[in-house]
């Protein structure tokens, strides 16, 4: 068993049974959640620990998990700070929460079950005894339930009931066994300044509606410039909705850079630009080039070792046949962290031709990124501060809800001319504060959601070192991992050599196939083993973990690590199911 307080519960308890906790355990456990939370920790207790179970007088409410009742209020204050009283949901919509008059009980009611709700699923999301997913077909999901959106409102019990169904069936991405994407873990302090942002519900275009969030998108992208290298934190950047975005963001200023006239001119008005990028790289940069008028053709892919690093002598011959065509070379875009074999591109050697040829360097580092914030593996990033341009995902790495995606820029000043409209029923230059914090202009999007609030709030929470802390676990991990598997029988590696980052390629060889000659028949046999053992993964519900096929090499599993809450014994388990259920295959 776990030790106490940490929240865990046995494999094979019942979900929500008395098993699953020893009784004092489950009292410690209790006063603490009473403390912090009063009522909710009470009542989150009652649907964790059984009492739920035992039946309420709710009237005609009849959901289950409904609140409890609550004593009638005899406070005159608004809104107050009492116990509600008993509600009925069954009768009300949501034209009686607020703004409607006297909607404060009802509101303050509703919105105590909705984090009811949210709370045993974030509890439960912590729990190995449960499931990571409960894995339905999508046509099993559209007849069991109707999703369809009618003419007339639902009542607040039946949206109560929406919620607890979108949760049951939703992936519990913050389970210590989910290994499934780049992005896993639930971080409590980033969970609660989403919540917050979301209550605020402003945008990020002017310092007029959102001062303390541009404020903190100022110091939190400065003090990330500042790790990436450049002095003082000198530069520019921004949060946008995402890696592919952000990458995108780069190559149209590296083209505004060479041609500004672009902008107004388009691109009938410049000559045929091309850009260089990995062959491992992602797909993002193809998807800007097609998106920004340049062509998935004018990006040009450069060779890798066997390990995924671009080869830059690749790069410079593929620069100077592309000079020889009439082509012009604007952007080289280098990745720091692939997303399958999680590989570093020489950035030194890259910056070396970068300025040799006079090309924009941009670093993808959506992935590797968080790695500046270890003392123990910042060396993989080294060239970084030589680039143009940087893109860091905080919502990989580094843990931070989804999304949370910063684009830094070297040059102060680039973005804003290369992007900005001058609407004035924003952008008044006759406002009465600071315009440069007036930062809307410099984007793409007008409406802009607030993402640093999570980022900032975690540092603040963690400081460097925490996050330092979570991020070499996470290292240790998959390194764990490597040396448990590259010398076991029934697994074979995909490249050799320890991974620099979490990314740990591997495939597994059933009993069938290790004495099979590695022929083309033994290919096409292995290549259905991942899928197979990745589906009974996910009808079970124990694990999740991805695969793919690279280039020549046929389906094998990656392993990622991003979730600070996986432990040795989740990564012995993994080795195990994927042996549980691959060994008939």
């Amino acid at each position: 068993m776990a030790s106490p307080g940490s929240g865990f519960w046995p494999f094979g308890a019942e979900e929500g049974s008395a098993a699953a906790e020893s009784p004092g355990t489950a009292r410690a456990w209790c006063q603490v959640a009473q403390k912090f939370t009063g009522g909710i920790g009470n009542k989150l207790c009652a649907l964790l620990y059984g009492d739920a179970e035992k039946p309420v007088d709710t009237g005609a409410r009849a959901a289950p998990g409904a609140a409890e009742p609550r004593p009638a209020c005899t406070c005159d204050k608004k809104p107050c700070g009492c116990q509600k009283a008993e509600v009925n949901y069954a009768f009300l919509h949501s034209t009686d929460l607020l703004p409607a008059c006297n909607g404060e009980i009802t509101t303050m009611s509703f919105l105590q079950d909705i984090v009811d709700i949210l709370l045993q699923y974030v509890v439960k999301s912590f729990d190995r005894s449960t499931k990571v997913i409960d894995f339905h077909y999508p046509n099993e999901l559209l007849q069991e339930y109707n999703w369809e959106l009618a003419d007339q409102p639902q009542t607040l019990e039946e949206i109560l009931l929406n919620c607890r169904t979108t949760l049951k069936y939703a992936i519990k991405t913050g389970h210590p066994r989910y290994f499934n994407q780049l992005s896993t873990g639930l971080d409590m302090v980033g969970l609660a300044a989403d919540w917050l942002t979301s209550a605020a519900n402003t945008n990020m275009f002017t310092y007029e509606i959102a001062p303390v969030f541009v404020l903190l998108e100022y110091v939190t992208l400065r003090k990330m410039r500042e790790m990436v290298g450049w002095p003082g934190g000198c530069g520019d950047g921004i949060f946008s909705p995402g890696g592919a975005i952000s990458n995108m963001y780069a190559m149209l200023i590296a083209r505004f850079k060479m041609f500004p006239e672009v902008k107004e001119k388009g691109m009938a008005a410049i000559p045929r630009l091309v850009a260089f990028t990995s062959e491992h790289s992602h797909f993002s940069v193809k998807k800007g080039a097609a998106a920004l008028g340049i062509g998935t053709d004018s990006v040009i892919l450069i060779r890798c070792d066997e390990r995924g690093k671009m080869i830059p002598s690749d790069l410079e011959r593929r620069i100077l046949e592309a000079k020889q065509k009439g082509f012009v070379p604007f952007l080289v875009s280098a990745t720091a962290g692939t997303t399958v074999y999680g590989a570093f591109d020489p950035l030194i050697a890259i910056a070396d031709i970068c300025k040799k040829y006079k090309i924009w360097m941009h670093v993808d580092g959506a992935w590797g990124g968080g790695l500046l914030m270890s003392r123990k593996h910042k060396w993989k990033l080294n060239g970084v501060e030589r680039a143009n341009s940087v893109t860091w995902n905080p919502h990989k790495m580094m843990g931070v809800p989804l999304q949370c995606s910063a684009l830094l820029v070297r040059e102060e000043g680039l973005m804003q001319s290369c992007n900005q409209m001058h609407a004035s029923y924003l952008f008044q230059q006759d406002k009465h504060y600071d315009l440069s914090y007036d930062t809307g202009d410099k984007a793409l999007q007008c409406g802009r959601h607030v993402d640093v609030f999570k980022l900032w709030l975690m540092w603040r929470a963690k400081g460097t070192t925490g996050f330092e802390a979570q991020i070499d676990k996470c290292l240790e991990l998959a390194e764990y991992l490597y040396n448990k598997i590259k010398n076991r029988e029934g697994y074979e590696m995909v490249f050799d050599g320890k991974p620099q980052h979490t990314n740990v390629c591997f495939w597994y060889i059933p009993p069938s196939l290790r004495s099979m000659e590695d022929n083309e028949e033994r290919m096409s046999r292995l290549m259905k083993v991942a899928p197979v053992i990745k589906a009974r993964m996910m009808e079970y519900g124990t694990t999740m973990v991805s695969y793919q096929p690279l280039g020549d090499k046929v389906n094998f599993f990656r392993m990622v690590i991003s979730n600070p809450a996986a432990t040795h014994q989740d990564i012995d388990f993994l080795i195990d199911e994927i042996e549980r259920l691959g060994q008939d295959l």
